[in-house]
């Protein structure tokens, strides 16, 4: 059995409606995992939904649900976005499912048998907002509390705890000597600098169950409930669990729940160790502090590299649904189509920094890269070709090859690196290139010559050609457009192979099919960019 290549988004919490960072994680991660297939590695690619703890309890009372009701009914509503968005996702993992609680009970149940766990009477400050404890040290110099905590109350009440300070400068060791463990450096040095620089206190990874009862149950003390941070963790051997990796099951199976090995799937698939985790530069701790040390205590090999993106702005301010100062990635897509939305963000937004979404923005790079670009090169080629040669595909000539190839290099080499944008950067120079070569060597007058016959097929082999690379090394960005570009040149294969963007694909004698816009244009001004918010 060969290992899979295991990446994650992370999961999302069900106390509203998706939004911008969200479709962005999903896209980017999509891109990953797509690069990845073209690679030849076998992906397994996992995303869900985080549905416990007291938001999510005082979201469903809000609106007189329950809370499974709640979750149920908002479940249905991203996985429409992860269809919408064209993920290639292999599982979609909620945490109210059977399966997650059995394997948070075994892990919890694993730590609490290696006295990993510790029960204590805590006495302090709680944001019930943000569900977490906080100290002194929180207080601002008048006393108050940030406002980001909302309502802070004190609280004085038992629960357990995950021992963390004994594991500290093993994890300091550790990133230090794995430079690639966190992606990119600014946040290998900011996670490594809070570590150096604060001295860790053990996580309560419980609640009350009187205070709060939607969660998953202690196995060996049933008045209390998990910790929601603690429970969304464990997702990501939840679904290794589930499809029957023997790695996690070795540790697991039989630790609380004799039967966990029952979950496991036929045949079974080796997805531990995570080989990318995708999250948010907001969740960097938990991935980055909490999850390693927890998965060295349970026995766990530790994911191979935490990829950490920015956050998204609206036209330079934070976004913020009560002031409509946000990006419906729903309708964008609507109106725009998927791969508009999906090239837009990883074109514009580097992974690591923060972004900021402009719909003049949006609408110049989709009229001068997207229709003006990419699309006005696909269709004059192939109607260059439908017009002067019947769609038949000439002789092949090599002129752009060198150009092709080198292309192919950079996009492998940034697609490896995660340099997504760099990489449709390197690419969409060679669209340039092939657009100055129509206009360069202007077949549609060498058309009205017949002693040009042999240099016109030159000509229109190179572009045919050129629209094929092109396919196949945007295939991880524009899935659609790039199945829609191999649909007008009649290949009856994918372009979903990276070894297929080698020069001379297309035979000599092939009969191409009918051309048609990728990307039509649109004269209406950048407001009309839909940024109302979902529902």
């Amino acid at each position: 059995m060969s290992k899979r290549f295991f990446i994650t988004t992370a999961i999302d919490y069900l106390n509203g409606q998706p939004h911008l960072g969200h479709a962005y994680e999903k896209v980017i991660t999509d891109v990953i995992a797509r690069a990845r297939r073209s690679f030849g590695d076998d992906v397994f690619f996992l995303t869900g939904l985080d549905e416990h703890g007291q938001k999510v309890q005082q979201a469903a009372e809000s609106e007189g649900k329950s809370p499974q009701a709640y979750c149920d009914e908002l479940a249905k509503d991203w996985r429409a976005l992860a269809e919408k968005l064209g993920l290639s996702n292999n599982d979609f993992i909620r945490t109210t499912e059977e399966r997650h609680r059995r394997v948070v009970q075994a892990a919890l149940s694993k730590l609490h048998a290696g006295g990993h766990v510790y029960k204590a009477t805590y006495k302090g400050f709680y944001s019930t907002k943000e569900e977490t404890f906080l100290t002194e040290k929180d207080r601002r110099p008048d006393g108050t509390f940030d406002p980001c905590y909302g309502e802070v109350v004190e609280l004085e009440e038992d629960n357990y705890y995950f021992k963390l300070d004994d594991h500290q400068q093993w994890l300091i060791d550790y990133i230090e000597s794995n430079p690639d463990f966190i992606y990119p450096s600014t946040r290998r040095n900011e996670v490594l600098g809070f570590l150096k620089n604060n001295a860790l206190e053990d996580l309560c990874i419980t609640r009350p169950a009187l205070r709060l009862n939607w969660g998953i149950p202690l196995p060996f003390e049933k008045d209390f409930v998990t910790y929601v941070w603690f429970d969304a963790l464990v997702n990501y051997i939840t679904v290794p669990a589930s499809h029957g990796d023997p790695t996690v099951l070795a540790v697991l199976d039989g630790i609380a729940d004799p039967k966990l090995s029952t979950l496991g799937s036929q045949p079974p698939a080796l997805l531990w160790p995570a080989d990318i985790h995708v999250v948010g530069k907001d969740i960097v701790k938990f991935h980055a502090v909490y999850w390693p040390i927890l998965l060295k205590k349970m026995g766990l090999a530790l994911p191979k590299q935490l990829i950490v993106h920015g956050w998204w702005q609206k036209d330079g301010q934070k976004m913020s649904k009560s002031t409509g100062n946000v990006v419906d990635p729903i309708a964008v897509i609507d109106e725009w189509g998927l791969d508009a939305f999906r090239f837009y963000v990883v074109r514009e937004l580097d992974i690591g920094p923060d972004g900021n979404w402009t719909n003049a923005g949006f609408q110049a790079r989709y009229q001068a890269e997207l229709a003006n670009g990419l699309g006005n090169l696909v269709n004059r080629s192939l109607s260059m070709l439908k017009r002067y040669r019947n769609g038949v595909v000439p002789a092949r000539s090599d002129e752009l090859a060198d150009d092709a190839a080198k292309t192919l290099q950079v996009a492998v080499s940034n697609y490896r690196e995660h340099k997504l944008q760099l990489a449709v950067q390197n690419i969409w120079l060679l669209i340039t290139r092939a657009n100055q070569y129509v206009d360069q060597t202007a077949p549609f007058k060498l058309a009205k010559d017949p002693s040009q016959a042999s240099r016109l097929d030159e000509i229109l082999y190179n572009l045919a050609e050129i629209c094929r690379v092109l396919a196949v090394l945007l295939w991880p960005v524009l899935p659609s457009s790039a199945d829609k570009i191999f649909a007008q040149l009649n290949l009856s294969t994918a372009p979903d192979k990276m070894t297929a963007a080698a020069w001379g694909g297309l035979a000599p004698g092939h009969m191409i099919g009918e051309p048609s816009a990728l990307f039509p244009r649109k004269d209406q001004p950048a407001s009309a960019i839909s940024s109302s918010s979902s529902k």
